[in-house]
C-alpha cells in the first residue's frame, strides 16, 4: 500500500527561474509588483511599520551584503528580509540598473536610505560592518566570489551551482576549512521537511539496505561553451562586462551572455565545459541523493554515460546513483526516489511523498510544504552564523555533491565509462578526463 501526504503552501515563495522550476504565476506577479514599486517609490515605509523586527537589538542582527543580485538573488533576498534579525547594508552588481533596483528594495524594507551600492565586489568585502554575503552571481563567479568573501572574513549563502569543475569543488571546501567561515550552498531542499524525511528514511536504514537513489537531471547535455556574435558594449558604469566575465575566458560582449543559466549558449558558465542539466539541476537532486546515501564526504567511484534513458554512477558501497528523465510519479519538479531492500520512498516539489508502506511513516507527522521555499534554508544559515556551527548544505557537502555532477558530466561529454578516486581526486588511467577536472582562469581572479 502506498501513502500520500497532501501538500500546502508555506514560507517564502520563489521567483520563477530556469534553475528552479515554476512556482505560481500569482506569486511571481506579486513579487514583481513589489520590486517595481520599490524602484519608483517616492517615499519610504519603515521596518517598524511593516513589523519587520524593530525589537531586535543591533547586537543580535546579522548584517548582510549582496553580490550579483539578479532574478534568483532577488528572491533569496526576500527570504532574508523575512528574518527579523537581518540588516541588509549594501549591494554589488555589474549592472547599474540592478544595483539601483536592489537598493530601492532594501531601503523600502528598512525604511531608510542607507543601502550602499558597489560595482566592484571587493569594495563591499572590505567593509568591517558586514557579517555575511548573499552570492547570486552567474555560476562562473560563484566559487571565486565565495573564496574571496571567506578570506575577507565573511560568511556566505552561495547560489548553485557553486563550482565550475572538480578542482574548484575541492578548493572551495579547503578555503572554508582554513578560514573557518560558514558556507551554505543554495540547495534549499535539504531544509524542507518532506525531502529531509525521505533522506532520513534512506540514510537511517529504514528502507533496508540501500540499493539505488534516483535523481532528475532535467537534460543530459554537455558541451564546450563558445562565442556569441560580438556587440557594442554599454558604458562601463552601466554594465561592467569585464567584471561580469571575471575568472572566465574572455569573450566579446553579447547581451544574451548576461543572462545566467543559458548553458546551451555559454551564458551560464562562460568558459570551458558547460554544465547542462546534469550539473545545474543535478546540484539540487543529486545533492539530495548524496544526503540519502550518507555520501556527504565522498562521491561515486564509477560513472557511465547514458544508456536506455538512464545514467548510472556507483558508490564504493555499491549503491547506485541513477539519473533519469522519465518514469517519475506526478510529485512535482525536482523529484528524487530512494530504494532499499525493504522499501522505497519518492518525493518532489509538490510537498507530497509516496511510500512503499504506511509503516514507514510510523505515526509521524511530516510538515507539508509545497514548492521549494528557501526561508528555512536561510534561517539555518543565519543560525549557524550566530552559533558558528555547520549548516545543512555546508562546503564539504557541496564539494562532493558537485563532484558527483561534474564527474558524471565528464563521462557524458566523453561518452565513456570512468573510474574516479574521491581521495586522490583523479580519474583512473584517463588523461583526457583528468584534464577536464579544471580549467584556466583569467588573472587576477583565483580561488
Amino acid at each position: 500500500m502506498s501513502h500520500q501526504v497532501s501538500s500546502s503552501s508555506k514560507g517564502c515563495r520563489p521567483n520563477p527561474s530556469k534553475a528552479d522550476g515554476n512556482p505560481t504565476a500569482a506569486s511571481r506577479r506579486r513579487f514583481l509588483k513589489t520590486a517595481a514599486a520599490a524602484v519608483s517609490a517616492p517615499y519610504f515605509v519603515s521596518g517598524a511599520t511593516m513589523g519587520l523586527g524593530a525589537a531586535v537589538p543591533p547586537s543580535d542582527r546579522v548584517t548582510v551584503g549582496g553580490i550579483g543580485i539578479g532574478r534568483r538573488g532577488t528572491y533569496d533576498l526576500g527570504c532574508f528580509f523575512e528574518q527579523s534579525d537581518v540588516q541588509f547594508l549594501a549591494v554589488c552588481d555589474v549592472k547599474q540598473k540592478q544595483r539601483q533596483a536592489i537598493k530601492a528594495l532594501a531601503d523600502l524594507h528598512h525604511g531608510n536610505n542607507d543601502c550602499d551600492t558597489y560595482q566592484d565586489f571587493r569594495e563591499l568585502l572590505d567593509r568591517d560592518d558586514i557579517d555575511a554575503v548573499l552570492i547570486a552571481t552567474g555560476p562562473n563567479w560563484h566559487g571565486t566570489a565565495a573564496c574571496a568573501a571567506a578570506r575577507a572574513g565573511k560568511d556566505m549563502y552561495c547560489e548553485k551551482p557553486c563550482t565550475k569543475n572538480i578542482a574548484e569543488s575541492f578548493q572551495l571546501a579547503d578555503v572554508m576549512r582554513r578560514t573557518g567561515r560558514v558556507f551554505q550552498a543554495g540547495t534549499q531542499r535539504r531544509n524542507l521537511p518532506h525531502f529531509a524525511f525521505a533522506c532520513e528514511l534512506a540514510a537511517s536504514g529504514r528502507l533496508g539496505k540501500l540499493k539505488r537513489v534516483y535523481a532528475h537531471p532535467r537534460g543530459m547535455t554537455a558541451k564546450i561553451s563558445g562565442w556569441m556574435p560580438p556587440e557594442d558594449a554599454p558604458p562601463i558604469e552601466e554594465v561592467d562586462w569585464d567584471m561580469y566575465l571575471g575568472p572566465a575566458a574572455y569573450r566579446p560582449y553579447n547581451h544574451e551572455m548576461m543572462a545566467a543559466f543559458h548553458f546551451e549558449k555559454g551564458g551560464g558558465f562562460v568558459g570551458g565545459l558547460g554544465g547542462g542539466g546534469v550539473l545545474e539541476w543535478g546540484s539540487h537532486c543529486v545533492d539530495l541523493c548524496q544526503l540519502a546515501a550518507g555520501a556527504d564526504r565522498t562521491a561515486p567511484v564509477k560513472y557511465s554515460p547514458p544508456r536506455d534513458g538512464e545514467m548510472v554512477s556507483t558508490y564504493a558501497s555499491g549503491v547506485e546513483l541513477v539519473l533519469r528523465e522519465n518514469d517519475w510519479l506526478p510529485l512535482g519538479s525536482c523529484p528524487v526516489r530512494f530504494e532499499g531492500e525493504d522499501g522505497w520512498v519518492e518525493t518532489g516539489d509538490s510537498g507530497k511523498f509516496v511510500l512503499s508502506s504506511n509503516e514507514l511513516l510510523a505515526g509521524r507527522k511530516v510538515e507539508e510544504i509545497a514548492g521549494y521555499p528557501a526561508t528555512f534554508h536561510v534561517r539555518d544559515f543565519l543560525d549557524c552564523v550566530k552559533t558558528r556551527s555547520q549548516p545543512k548544505a555546508n562546503a564539504v557537502a557541496a564539494c562532493y555533491s558537485h563532484i558527483a555532477c561534474h564527474a558524471a558530466n565528464i563521462a557524458l561529454f566523453l561518452d565513456r565509462e570512468l573510474e574516479f578516486d574521491p581521495v586522490k581526486a583523479e580519474f583512473k588511467d584517463d588523461a583526457e578526463a583528468n584534464r577536464l577536472r579544471s580549467e584556466a582562469t583569467r588573472a587576477p581572479w583565483r580561488m
